[in-house]
């Protein structure tokens, strides 16, 4: 370096660190407002109650280890009673209030609509562009054909799910015929091509004995369900119902004395295992991004502590990964601006309780563990901890790395100049 213009250089260089200094200080005193848009009324509310009461947790811990030149996180909740185009009203009230993050995981239709909506907000008005962050809506299309520069999924797909189970499945040989049941959208439908697909692939031996679906939060008794089940002389049931869909097929299930295999996306969901009892020990199993029996001490603690506080379990890792990821975005960024952060977010490689995770940047899906749960005694090998005290909880029989479930990808993001 010419030595006559070293002072200068170094003046400038003094002069940038300043001038973020400068600006880090003016920040002390900022909130980030995170709009959660979910279902927080009607038969499914008691999911969308939780994940909120978790979510503010969450947030809550990352606010005591932020910098104090660092801007807060503050949780605003709006209910979108499960419908798509009342998402869409309230997502207009979030980004009125000056809402620029996002995060929602109750229903794909959901996921969908906002993702959409998103994108032309985006293109319209691109000083209130919006950032959403997914922590359970797993439909396919959302990190392939329907992508977006403005969504990361921070939980796995229906997709790497089924792929991961029916990598399990292909050690079970006692599982022979299996029948599937799944709710009547997106979602369900997407749950029930993979697991048609992949078992075709690798269980050719196997086959599928039933394939319904059932009209969303519309049922009240699964007696007729549970029988035809029955009747059809499947030993496994595969199923992507959750909310009260899932628990009243658990409570049908239990009262018809039906002793066969449900493997489910969503058994360890708030107010399901409450509904298992000694009936679904051995038999009952989940497929999640962490279950609270795995070897994971960060998460542990973070389990015990709140069931302390609350008498509660903490089952939505995804809000962990979510929040912690998001911040270290804006550290990236060195800002808040919502652009900014999201280009920091794609390609974030990230070590959290699970492991190392990643957030895809061809198509903003995070690479991580999955876990398959158990339901088993408590005290029983792999359960020290039981679910919604009830004595029996998920104990972690399988982990599979992220290579194992990850999935191609057809998206063709569209980013920003």
């Amino acid at each position: 370096m010419n030595p006559v213009r070293a002072p200068r250089f170094r003046l400038k260089t003094w002069l940038a660190t300043g001038l973020w200094l400068a600006a880090a200080h003016c920040s002390a005193a900022e909130t980030v407002k995170i709009g959660f848009i979910d279902l927080l009324s009607g038969p499914f509310a008691l999911t969308g109650q939780n994940s909120l009461k978790q979510l503010r947790e969450v947030v809550q811990q990352v606010n005591a280890k932020a910098g104090p030149n660092e801007p807060k996180f503050e949780v605003v909740d709006f209910d979108n009673k499960g419908s798509p185009q009342e998402s869409l009203n309230v997502l207009k009230a979030a980004t009125d209030r000056g809402v620029r993050f996002i995060t929602q995981g109750g229903g794909s239709g959901v996921a969908l609509a906002l993702v959409d909506a998103l994108n032309k907000l985006a293109e319209r008005e691109p000083e209130r562009a919006t950032v959403y962050l997914n922590y359970a809506a797993m439909d396919p299309l959302l990190t392939n054909d329907r992508c977006s520069f403005w969504h990361f999924r921070f939980y796995p797909s229906s997709e790497m799910k089924i792929e991961a189970l029916t990598t399990y499945l292909q050690g079970r040989k006692d599982v022979k015929k299996v029948y599937l049941l799944n709710q009547d959208y997106t979602h369900g439908r997407q749950v029930s091509k993979a697991a048609k697909d992949y078992l075709a692939r690798k269980r050719p031996d196997v086959q599928i004995v039933g394939d319904d679906f059932i009209p969303i939060a519309q049922t009240r008794d699964f007696a007729s369900y549970v029988a035809k089940i029955a009747s059809s002389g499947a030993d496994t049931v595969i199923t992507s119902n959750w909310g009260s869909d899932l628990t009243l097929l658990f409570k049908s299930s239990r009262d018809y004395g039906l002793n066969i295999n449900y493997f489910t996306l969503n058994a360890n969901n708030p107010g399901t295992p409450a509904q298992l009892g000694n009936w679904g020990e051995g038999k009952v199993g989940v497929i999640w991004n962490w279950i609270h029996n795995a070897p994971t001490p960060e998460l542990e603690k973070i389990y015990v502590d709140y069931k302390k506080k609350y008498n509660d379990d903490f089952i939505f890792a995804a809000h962990w990964n979510t929040m912690n990821m998001l911040r270290e975005a804006m550290r990236k960024a060195q800002s808040t601006d919502a652009k900014k952060v999201a280009f920091a977010l794609e390609g974030m490689t990230y070590k959290s309780p699970m492991g190392e995770v990643k957030m895809r940047k061809t198509d903003h899906q995070l690479e991580a563990p999955l876990y398959l749960g158990i339901w088993a005694k408590q005290g029983s090998k792999g359960v020290k901890y039981d679910a919604e005290n009830t004595g029996y909880g998920f104990r972690s029989e399988v982990t599979w790395d992220s290579y194992i479930s990850a999935q191609p990808t057809s998206c063709q993001m569209k980013r920003p100049a």
